[in-house]
């Protein structure tokens, strides 16, 4: 795992700047880097650079920018092709000089043209350079595992794998996108392709973009939508045929994941999927698999006693790290440098800390990733199960509610929450993604007055193009398009990267995903069980009665913290005069809003009822602005 930038243009970047510029993610590459400058024959520049995590032959033949042995083609790249032996024997004319995955991604380029990128299994992000033809291509993995964003400014294009080397470039002007403020307050991310600055995108999941003499083309070469009405064709009616595929696909999976020239271990949590993934990583080790597990000294949060029994069930060589709120807390500050866009999940603090654990004894560590969005474990598809049956009953509530002549507001007030909820829920677009309450509304009041059409929904008002009627199935096809890349993928990124270490993700591998769009759902959802199949496979490997639980988890204590000893940094970010003189959102809204909040916090029966959610959102955001948008801070 690396980090990539670049630019293609008339922009003439010195050497000195692209190197700055890849120097801005040392973090994600500390063992090499490369920046190298190309002329082109219309007068532009192609600028490609890398900093290197070493996975894959260490040695000094892994070095990037990569060329063929022509020089015709050159690349850098960040991530991990996992087929990439199997696709070096269809390639074997070609002249290798490297074990590295980078130079089978040239040669299949030579052979097969950028279609080869069809042919990957992994993880990645691509930049390559065709002398021939003058191109330059980015492409990015499947699900969006590895980011890429690019900035786009007349015929000039800058990329790179986190925002901080395109802040870094000259003429970068830094304007806010204001448009998505709303969903980012109330999704706490920001999905692709949209970025916190204007004119900056993130490629989106599956996609390649091709840079041609000044202009630019995108298009999907694999999606969720596309992948799962393919294999929809083929179903796997035989439940026992779907669990001894998967569990096959799994296996192989894990193995491939397992190659490296650099230490491994797994992350495991004690829940179904890490634990799996873990259980398999054993099957296919000649050694104890090193696991890694953090631990809490509050009890009813502790989870990591039942890691420790599945890593003694295993035969793993176990380390956890217990910690209290202070070591949580102490990571606060760091968000905004590691996340460098405003990133709300607060569960990315308990995952830095994993990462930081796992680091001090692995380079690579798998997790468990993927198997809630593929297989059912939200237990927020149980919910929209049970909505999707009582919609009728909803739409005859609201029809009663919007009779003439009757007190809406009133006669609303009088119903259940969740009659309230089911009742409200009449966006056909939007139909799983119920049960906010004022949160949307709040959402788009806090970000200065604009035309109502300039925001980017709150929602993610495409549901229809899924062409599925059951909403399980809808919400979760959702969720692969944007929580799993935009905010999980995005979360174990930033937090592994920060340590310098490589995550990788058995149940994202290209195969499982399309045999996941293959088994039925009810294999998945089974009376009531959710992710049953997956369930089925880990029992094999581990008693039931190890993983056989409630899930617990463990929340930051969000309210505690903001009326507490983020109190005053909060109050200052939320005061009339500092957002006024901002002019980003609202100052009277969000004063008096935060002010409410402070006063009452979450139990509050006022305007500060249960708002520690949004709070939190506008605190990272403001985090971040200190730290990127004031002249006491650096880039570098």
């Amino acid at each position: 795992m690396c980090g990539i930038c670049g630019y293609v243009g008339r922009m003439n970047l010195t050497a000195e700047q692209l190197k700055r510029m890849n120097d801005t993610m040392y973090h994600r590459g500390p063992d090499d880097s490369g920046e190298e400058i190309y002329e082109m024959p219309d007068g532009r520049q192609v600028g490609l650079a890398q900093r290197r995590l070493s996975i894959l032959d260490l040695s000094a033949l892994g070095h990037q920018p990569m060329h063929s042995a022509d020089r015709s083609v050159s690349v850098v790249y960040n991530g991990e092709i996992y087929n990439y032996q199997e696709l070096r024997e269809e390639l074997a004319d070609y002249p290798f000089r490297s074990n590295c995955d980078t130079e089978v991604i040239i040669a299949a380029y030579l052979k097969w043209g950028i279609r080869c990128v069809e042919r990957f299994n992994g993880m990645f992000a691509i930049a390559l350079y065709d002398r021939k033809t003058q191109d330059v291509y980015l492409v990015r993995d499947r699900i969006g595992k590895k980011p890429l964003y690019y900035w786009c400014e007349e015929e000039n294009l800058v990329f790179a794998s986190e925002l901080k080397p395109i802040m870094q470039c000259p003429g970068f002007a830094a304007r806010i996108n204001t448009r998505i403020l709303p969903r980012y307050l109330f999704q706490q991310y920001i999905n692709a392709p949209e970025s916190i600055y204007s004119d900056v995108y993130k490629l989106e999941p599956g996609t390649a973009l091709r840079f041609s003499h000044g202009r630019i083309r995108k298009w999907k070469y694999w999606s969720v939508r596309r992948a799962y009405h393919e294999a929809q064709a083929e179903p796997v009616t035989d439940y026992r045929e779907a669990k001894e595929t998967l569990k096959d696909l799994l296996r192989k999976s894990v193995r491939a994941r397992m190659i490296a020239d650099v230490p491994l271990g797994t992350f495991l949590s004690g829940g179904y999927d890490s634990s799996l993934v873990t259980a398999i990583a054993q099957e296919c080790s000649d050694s104890p698999v090193k696991t890694f597990s953090i631990g809490f000294h509050e009890e009813k949060y502790n989870e990591a006693k039942y890691a420790r029994a599945v890593a003694d069930y295993l035969g793993t060589e176990h380390t956890e790290l217990y910690i209290d709120e202070q070591d949580m807390f102490d990571l606060v500050d760091s968000i905004p440098r590691y996340y460098d866009e405003p990133f709300a999940d607060s569960s990315q603090i308990a995952t830095m800390m994993v990462s930081g654990l796992a680091r001090e004894h692995v380079t690579v560590a798998l997790s468990g990733d993927g198997g809630d969005e593929f297989f059912c474990g939200y237990n927020i598809y149980e919910k929209v199960y049970q909505a999707q049956r009582l919609d009728l009953l909803g739409a005859m509530v609201h029809g009663v509610c919007s009779m003439p002549g009757l007190k809406r507001a009133r006669l609303e007030s009088r119903l259940p929450f969740k009659v309230r909820v089911i009742a409200g829920n009449r966006e056909r677009e939007s139909k799983t993604q119920f049960g906010a309450g004022s949160y949307p509304a709040m959402a788009r009041a806090m970000v200065r007055e604009e035309a109502e059409e300039a925001f980017s929904p709150v929602h993610y008002p495409v549901e229809s193009d899924y062409r599925v009627r059951d909403w399980q199935i809808r919400r979760m096809l959702l969720d692969m398009d944007t929580y799993l890349p935009g905010d999980i993928l995005c979360k174990v990124d930033r937090a592994s990267m920060k340590y310098s270490l490589e995550a990788r993700c058995p149940i994202l591998d290209r195969d499982v995903m399309e045999f996941s769009y293959r088994i039925p759902h009810a294999f998945k959802y089974k009376d009531g069980d959710k992710k049953h199949i997956l369930k089925d496979i880990a029992y094999d490997y581990i008693p039931r009665e190890l993983l056989d639980r409630p899930k617990v988890g463990f929340g930051v204590p969000l309210d505690k913290w903001l009326r507490g000893p983020l109190r005053e940094q909060l109050t200052d970010y939320s005061s009339y005069d500092f957002l006024a003189r901002q002019n980003i959102f609202d100052a009277k809204y969000v004063s008096d809003m935060i002010g409410g909040y402070l006063k009452t916090g979450d139990a509050g029966p006022a305007t500060g009822a249960n708002y520690s959610k949004l709070a939190w959102s506008f605190f990272v955001f403001q985090q971040w602005y200190e730290t990127w948008h004031t002249a006491r801070h650096s880039i570098a």
